[in-house]
């Protein structure tokens, strides 16, 4: 694994989603010398690339128990009443896992996922995160018209949702982050009001030994709140601020998430 994320490493400062990485990582800490703003998107590339390979043996990350919990106690009224959540993370450390953990756990989660433009690449890292579930009551859907139905369809039949909230959506409203507005999905929120559904944090970290710690904060309760969707989703995005600022090495910069 360690030779892969060196050598995607590599490749990588070759791609014009270095420069957009570079870029990122500046605006986010603009006091920073450009020395170590390359070295955080470097080991961002690292990450990535562990990511990349971890994707074709998630089943082994699983089998060999390595992801921990913390904050099971915020979650554990939810999942013993079996309340349907949303569940939010990031593309931190390795997001894939996020899923089948979830599954894993007993919640039947149907999760959105972005189409990638290469039909085989695709359908290789659909294969891969169908394989990863345990049972048959999760899915993985691709954005667009179909998810939107197969998400209120799941969301019916009391299943949970989960959600990357961390990408540009042209179709979102501007919302801040980091200190600028920015086109960002809200419509989640507004399927958390209409059916009662608390909001989870699912925050996620690779640790230096290999393994994975997953930490469950505390639920929003959006449905009991009187705040708009774009200021809960700036309160959302204060708490992603803090995972990015404490972990950075590990977050996705080469996302064009700041033009």
């Amino acid at each position: 694994m360690k030779y892969f994320s060196i050598i995607f490493k590599f490749f990588g400062q070759l791609s014009k989603n270095h420069q957009i990485a570079l870029k990122n990582c500046k605006y986010v800490f603009p006091k920073l010398p450009d020395k170590e703003i390359k070295n955080i998107v470097l080991k961002s590339w690292e990450n990535l690339g562990k990511t990349v390979l971890e994707l074709g043996m998630l089943k082994k990350i699983f089998n060999y128990k390595m992801i921990e919990t913390n904050g099971m106690d915020n979650i554990n009224s939810i999942i013993e009443k079996k309340i349907p959540a949303i569940y939010f993370s990031i593309h931190h450390a390795n997001w894939e896992i996020c899923v089948p953990f979830l599954d894993r756990m007993g919640i039947k989660v149907g999760a959105i996922y972005r189409h990638i433009n290469n039909h085989f690449l695709n359908k290789f890292v659909l294969e891969k995160r169908i394989d990863s579930l345990k049972t048959n009551k999760s899915f993985y859907t691709p954005k667009g018209k179909q998810s939107a139905k197969d998400i209120l369809d799941a969301v019916k039949e009391n299943k949970s949702i989960f959600l990357l909230i961390d990408q540009k959506d042209s179709a979102g409203e501007n919302v801040t982050l980091f200190n600028k507005q920015i086109k960002t999905q809200t419509g989640f929120l507004k399927i958390a009001r209409k059916y009662k559904m608390p909001l989870v944090p699912m925050e996620n970290i690779r640790q230096k030994n290999g393994k994975f710690v997953i930490i469950f904060h505390k639920p929003i309760y959006y449905y009991e709140d009187q705040n708009s969707d774009v200021e809960m989703m700036e309160r959302i995005h204060n708490i992603i601020e803090k995972w990015i600022l404490s972990n950075p090495t590990q977050w996705f910069w080469q996302h064009n998430r700041f033009n």
